[in-house]
């Protein structure tokens, strides 16, 4: 029987949580120049814009749950806390999830139906 470990050595945490830094730092980047691309696009009528935003905040939310998640996973004492974190993160996703639905299918409404205004 394979037995696992209850701790997670200092080195590999210490490697982990230097991954994990360079990671959200590129996803930083990322959204910050997403944001900009989206700012800029003029073609769009405001209410799509409006759309478009909110899907990018929605998404920076979400990725920003799954790396506060990830950081918590890191400080982890034991297994029955990782199942723990896992199980508040994934009932609080699935509740963010059918939220932010709700809003991106009403922002989209809105933005069909000032297109088809025109």
């Amino acid at each position: 029987m394979i037995e696992i470990p209850q701790q997670i050595p200092a080195q590999i945490r210490e490697l982990a949580e230097k991954n994990f830094e360079q990671a959200r730092e590129a996803f930083l980047g990322f959204i910050g120049a997403a944001q900009k691309a989206t700012g800029s696009a003029e073609a769009l009528p405001s209410s799509a814009k409006e759309a478009v935003t909110k899907a990018m905040s929605f998404a920076e939310t979400n990725v920003n749950a799954a790396f506060d998640l990830a950081q918590k996973l890191l400080h982890a004492k034991d297994v029955q806390e990782v199942f723990a974190l896992q199980t508040e993160y994934a009932k609080n996703q699935l509740q963010a999830i059918q939220t932010q639905a709700k809003e991106l299918s009403e922002s989209a409404q809105t933005a069909f139906n000032a297109v088809a205004k025109k």
